[in-house]
C-alpha cells in the first residue's frame, strides 16, 4: 500500500546481477529522481559509494574476517560481504559466492525455503536459501541508506514509500517470496511493480509531456527486457479514449531463465576449450572461477567500445604454472558472434523454440531454457499473444523499448531490431524509443510509479498479468487403473486489477477435512477469456502447475475425513499477490491456503 504521507518515494530494482536503489524527496517541488550512492566495501578496509550494488554475497573465511577490513559502520561482524568486493573475491573462490539469487528464488523445482547457496559450498560456509539471500540485498540497502540519506535528513527507510521490481514473468508465488524477504529484511508494506513496465515509466518520466508526441492511438510497443537471468516481454497498447491517449499492457511473456548469464557460460565454453586445447585442466572449482571472471570481462568490453580484448586470469594449480594463474583473453570480436548468433539469430514470426528431449536425473542447478535463441522465444510469444487476442498473424509490434544490461551493445539492439522488422515487412514501420541507462531505467521507473501512484502522471493499466485456477477432482464415475479426471477452475482471470476480491458462490466445492489433502494452483497466459467460476475441461497445453499444498485442514467439532460444502474467495492483493480462502457458510467456517514453495 502506497504511503502517500511519506516523504520519500523509493524505488528498488533487485536485479539478478546489480541491485539499485532511487529516490525522489516529496517535500521538493518537482524533486528529480535521485540514483543513492550505496555505501559497499572496495577492497578489504576500503569503503565506497557506487550506483550499483552488484548482486553477491561472498562469505568470507575466519581468517579473512580475524584480518578485519570487511565489516561496514552498521555491521561489526563481516559474516557476509554484499556488492563490489564480494563480486570480485566470489571469481576467485566461487565456493564463498552466493549469486542468481532472483533466479533461484522463482525456481519450482526446489525448496526456495531451504539453505542451498551457494550449491558447491565450502565446508565450513553456512549455507542460505534464495528468500534469505534476497534478504540480504535489502538489508544492506536498508542498512545503508539510513546510515546516509536516512541519518542526514532524520528519516528511516522503512518508513517511506517502497517500490521493488520483479520480473513480470514472475508468478503469483514467487511474488509473495519478494514480499516475505523484504518483511525478513524489515522492510514492511511494499508494493511490486514489474521490471518492464517500470523500465516504460522510466522512459515516460525522460519524455516527460513530450511522449504524447513519439507514440500515437493504434501503437503496439514492446518492451523486451534481458537482465542478467531472465528475459522479459510485455506488450503495452496505445489508445484514444475520450480524446485522451490510454496505456494497457496486454500481455506478459512466460518466465525464460535465458540472460546474461546464459551468454556468460557460452562464453566460458568457448575458452575453456581453447584451455583445453592447450593443454590446461581445469577443475569444477577453476570452471566456476572462469565463469565468474568472463562474466566480467564480458560487461567491460559491453561498457567500453574503445576494448577490443579483456585478460581473464584464474588461479593455476601445480608448481608448473608461471606466476601459479592460468591466462587467457576474451575478445570483442567473439562476444559479438557467439551472441549475436547463439543469442539473437535471425527466425521467422512462426518458428517456435527448440526442445530437447527431458532427462530423468540431472544435477541440481538453475532450468535454464535449452534453446537460447532469444529471438525465437520473443516470435513465439508475439504468435501466442496474437493468437489469445484473436489476430491474425500474430501481434506485431510498432515500437520497442529495450531494457537490460546485454542491450548496452548497441550491435545487439540493432540486430533485436533487424530480426523485429523482418516479421513487420510491408506492413510498417517499427521505431526504437529510446529509453534511459540501462542499468538505472528499472529503479528509476519503479521510483516515478510511486509518483504515479499519488496521482502524478498517467497510469499503465493492465492488472493480473495471467489468468489462475486451482485443480478440481471431476464427480465423474471412477475407471479402474486410471487416475481421477482433473479439471482447471478459473479463480482469477488476466487482466484482474490488483486489490479486487472474487466471490464464485454459484458453484459449491467439497472439501475434505481432518485429513492429507492436496490443492493444485495453476496459471496460464494463454486464455484471457476465461472468467471465474468457469470450469475447464480439456486445459492441457494451455494451463500449467504452478505450486501445490499439501495440507491437513482441521476442523472444529467435525469428524475426520467428513466432507463438507464450500465455496471459493479470492484476492488478488495490492501487490500482485493472490489470497486464496475456502468458506463453509453452513459451519461458518473459513480456511485460508496458502502457496507451497517447498514444493
Amino acid at each position: 500500500m502506497a504511503k502517500e504521507d511519506s516523504r520519500f518515494i523509493i524505488g528498488i530494482d533487485l536485479g539478478t546481477t546489480n541491485c539499485v536503489l532511487s529516490f525522489i524527496d516529496g517535500q521538493k517541488d518537482e524533486s528529480p529522481i535521485e540514483i543513492f550512492e550505496c555505501p559497499q566495501i572496495e577492497a578489504p578496509g576500503e569503503i565506497k559509494a557506487h550506483r550499483l550494488l552488484p548482486s553477491f554475497i561472498y562469505i568470507p573465511t575466519k581468517q579473512e574476517k580475524d584480518a578485519g577490513g570487511l565489516t561496514m559502520p552498521w555491521d561489526p561482524f563481516g559474516e557476509r560481504v554484499v556488492g563490489k568486493w564480494a563480486r570480485l573475491r566470489g571469481a576467485e573462490v566461487p565456493g564463498r559466492l552466493v549469486s542468481s539469487a532472483k533466479s533461484w528464488l522463482c525456481h519450482k523445482g526446489i525448496d526456495r525455503t531451504a539453505p542451498i547457496l551457494p550449491l558447491e559450498a565450502a565446508e565450513d560456509v553456512q549455507k542460505m536459501s534464495p528468500i534469505v539471500a534476497t534478504a540480504t540485498f535489502l538489508r544492506h540497502f536498508k542498512a545503508a541508506w539510513n546510515h546516509t540519506v536516512g541519518k542526514r535528513e532524520g528519516v528511516k527507510i522503512e518508513d517511506q514509500d517502497i517500490y521493488i521490481t520483479i520480473p513480470a514473468s514472475f508468478d503469483a508465488v514467487a511474488r509473495d517470496l519478494t514480499v516475505k524477504a523484504a518483511s525478513s529484511a524489515g522492510l514492511e508494506d511494499v508494493t511490486l511493480l514489474e521490471e518492464p513496465q517500470a523500465a516504460f515509466y522510466a522512459w515516460l518520466n525522460k519524455c516527460g509531456d513530450d511522449w504524447r508526441k513519439k507514440v500515437a492511438p493504434g501503437d503496439i510497443i514492446l518492451v523486451v527486457d534481458v537482465g542478467g537471468g531472465t528475459s522479459d516481454f510485455s506488450i503495452i497498447q496505445v489508445s484514444d479514449k475520450e480524446g485522451q491517449l490510454v496505456l494497457e499492457r496486454l500481455a506478459v511473456g512466460e518466465h525464460l531463465l535465458l540472460g546474461g548469464d546464459n551468454m556468460d557460460l557460452t562464453l566460458t565454453h568457448l575458452l575453456f576449450e581453447d584451455l583445453k586445447s592447450k593443454g590446461n585442466r581445469l577443475d569444477a572449482g577453476q570452471f566456476q572461477a572462469l565463469w565468474n571472471n568472463v562474466r566480467l570481462a564480458k560487461e567491460k568490453l559491453l561498457e567500453d567500445e574503445t576494448l577490443e580484448e579483456v585478460p581473464v586470469v584464474i588461479t593455476g594449480k601445480g608448481s608448473g604454472l608461471v606466476g601459479g594463474t592460468i591466462r587467457t583473453s576474451l575478445t570483442r570480436r567473439q562476444v559479438t558472434e557467439v551472441i549475436l548468433d547463439g543469442f539473437f539469430p535471425f527466425c521467422s514470426l512462426d518458428e517456435k523454440p527448440k526442445e530437447e528431449p527431458v532427462v530423468g536425473l540431472r544435477e541440481l542447478g538453475l532450468p535454464y531454457c535449452k534453446d537460447t535463441g532469444i529471438t525465437r522465444h520473443l516470435a513465439n510469444f508475439l504468435t501466442t499473444q496474437g493468437r489469445a487476442l484473436n489476430m491474425e498473424g500474430g501481434l506485431t509490434p510498432s515500437a520497442v523499448i529495450f531494457n537490460g544490461g546485454v542491450f548496452k551493445a548497441k550491435a545487439l539492439r540493432k540486430r533485436m531490431m533487424e530480426v523485429i522488422s523482418s516479421w513487420v515487412g510491408q506492413e510498417g514501420e517499427v521505431k526504437e524509443l529510446e529509453g534511459t541507462d540501462f542499468d538505472l531505467a528499472v529503479s528509476r521507473g519503479a521510483a516515478h510509479f510511486g509518483l504515479v501512484q499519488r496521482g502524478e502522471g498517467i497510469r499503465i493499466r493492465g492488472g493480473i498479468g495471467r489468468s489462475y485456477y486451482i485443480a478440481i477432482e471431476s464427480s465423474g464415475l471412477a475407471i479402474p487403473g486410471m487416475p481421477p479426471s482433473i479439471k482447471a477452475l478459473c479463480v482469477v482471470p488476466k487482466g484482474l486489477e490488483e486489490g479486487s476480491v472474487i466471490d464464485i458462490p454459484q458453484k459449491e466445492f467439497g472439501l475434505l477435512v481432518g485429513q492429507d489433502v492436496e490443492f493444485r494452483f495453476m496459471a496460464s497466459n494463454e486464455r484471457p477469456e476465461d472468467k471465474p467460476g468457469d470450469m475447464i475441461d480439456n486445459w492441457e497445453g494451455t494451463i500449467e502447475p504452478i505450486s501445490t499444498l499439501k495440507t491437513n485442514i482441521e476442523a472444529p467439532g467435525i469428524e475426520p475425513g467428513t466432507v463438507i460444502p464450500v465455496t471459493l474467495e479470492v484476492k488478488a492483493t495490492e501487490i500482485g499477490t493472490l489470497a486464496i480462502s475456502l468458506v463453509s457458510k453452513e459451519k461458518g467456517l473459513k480456511f485460508d491456503l496458502e502457496f507451497d514453495v517447498r514444493n
